[in-house]
């Protein structure tokens, strides 16, 4: 290993030790009495240590991609500093999301993946013939030996989450919260035909009612595809509060309420609680939410949609409004939702 390689990994080291010490500070973690939950497990540091050294590297490959490209004897064409940028953004993105949770399960193994990815393509790198092979088998041991670092952690961080019940370990949940100028009676019933959700949120094509308790969706995801599950009511409180899950082999496995609440100065509170596990885990989330599409900021959009549906009848657009990735012309919708007729029909 170069000089110049031990300096960055012990500078790297070094950052993760200062950004452990201030997470631990921010949130009370010193294990000194005051309220905090206590010091880190071993298996937790280790996993910081290692969401800081992605961080570090994601940004060396981003901003350094020839250096890197030179460092581990590869060509330095558009190949492969393409291929480092794209793998530097992944690296970033699971570091933050190794940092972000206070039991990264998935965030780890999502690491694991990546080294795979990391070693068949220095796997083909030594069989190049253009490729500086001793340098090359350098930076593959280097990555044998971090992935087995990482395996070890997911191993141990899965362990505890089985051992305390963590079923939620690798979950993301989102709480969100509006109000609407109407009466809870009138925005309950909207809400509780599933059918009319599909009017105002943006990613969700259709929902088709089975019986009183159980009903059909079908959401759009990212890169054009489809996800469809089924969902049941598992509480149902009229004008007060509604409740689902997803039903087994479900495409997206969620669980969510909707909460109704007077508001102080009139009309509706309503409160959504989501919990979900998106496919790809938190880095599917990370990098989702640097393209605006992570469902936490969709169901904000979402709600803004709905206040607008109960207080004005329809989904009001500019010029400025953004719908799926182009300006929206302003025109009137082709689709008004004329919720006094929709309250007239609930009430036949």
């Amino acid at each position: 290993m170069t000089t110049a390689t031990q300096q960055a990994i012990g500078a790297d080291r070094r950052s993760a030790d200062r950004g452990e010490d201030s997470y631990a500070e921010a949130h009370g973690r010193a294990g000194n009495g005051s309220g905090g939950r206590g010091p880190l497990p071993d298996s937790e540091r280790l996993a910081r240590r290692l969401g800081w050294f992605s961080i570090g590297l994601g940004l060396a490959q981003i901003t350094a991609p020839r250096s890197v490209a030179r460092m581990i004897g590869v060509d330095d064409d558009d190949t492969s500093r393409n291929t480092l940028y794209a793998i530097g953004v992944r690296e970033i993105a699971s570091g933050v999301g190794i940092l972000t949770r206070r039991h990264p399960v998935g965030p780890v193994w999502t690491r694991v993946g990546g080294d795979v990815m990391d070693l068949a393509l220095l796997g083909r790198a030594l069989r190049s013939d253009r490729a500086q092979r001793e340098r090359v088998a350098v930076a593959t041991a280097a990555v044998l030996g971090v992935t087995l670092l990482d395996v070890l952690t997911g191993k141990q961080l899965s362990r505890e989450s089985e051992g305390t019940g963590d079923r939620r370990a690798r979950g993301i949940e989102v709480r969100r919260a509006i109000t609407v100028d109407r009466p809870r009676e009138e925005v309950y019933r909207f809400w509780r035909n599933f059918e009319n959700l599909a009017r105002f949120m943006e990613h969700l094509e259709s929902v088709r009612v089975l019986d009183e308790r159980r009903s059909h969706w079908k959401a759009r995801a990212p890169a054009g595809a489809t996800v469809e599950w089924d969902a049941e009511i598992v509480e149902d409180r009229p004008d007060e509060r509604i409740a689902w899950r997803a039903l087994d082999k479900a495409d997206v496995p969620n669980t969510g309420s909707v909460e109704f609440v007077p508001a102080p100065k009139g009309g509706t509170e309503v409160r959504v609680n989501l919990h979900y596990e998106v496919p790809g885990g938190r880095l599917a989330a990370t990098v989702a939410r640097l393209f605006g599409k992570e469902p936490a900021i969709q169901v904000v959009s979402d709600l803004r949609r709905f206040k607008q549906v109960m207080e004005l009848g329809e989904v009001v657009y500019s010029d400025a409004t953004v719908v799926e990735g182009r300006p929206h012309p302003a025109r009137p919708p082709a689709r008004r939702i004329n919720v006094q007729t929709q309250r007239q029909g609930d009430a036949r």
